[in-house]
């Protein structure tokens, strides 16, 4: 997992699925707003003209040198929901994203978002 003094350390590696291959490179770290420890990265995918910020879990998460190798096969993750390099997580959308990934969400006691980003 990667904590939360290694975030910066961190952006800008390859993002890589349990077999290895390269999903994309990491663009952000989401933590949860109960814990504050990270528990989602935004990977920068597609092609150079059309990229888009997808969203992976990081629990289970493997840090090595240069990589961040995630629990999740590349083709779940070409699949999750994602945002455009520039836009910014919907509230509405956040839940979606554990969904894809068969985790539950939880909104804080007052409906606060569960996902911030660091």
């Amino acid at each position: 997992m990667i904590q939360a003094a290694d975030i910066r350390e961190w952006r800008n590696h390859d993002v890589v699925d349990p077999k290895g291959h390269k999903i994309g490179v990491l663009e952000a770290v989401y933590v949860d707003t109960t814990t504050d420890e990270p528990a989602m990265a935004t990977v920068r995918t597609g092609l150079v003209t059309r990229q888009h910020l997808t969203f992976v879990p990081l629990g289970e998460a493997i840090l090595g040198p240069g990589y961040v190798k995630v629990a999740y096969a590349k083709g779940l993750v070409k699949k999750a929901p994602s945002i455009g390099t520039d836009d910014v997580l919907p509230a509405e959308q956040e839940e979606s994203i554990f969904q894809h990934y068969g985790m539950t969400y939880k909104p804080g006691p007052n409906g606060e978002r569960q996902l911030a980003r660091r």
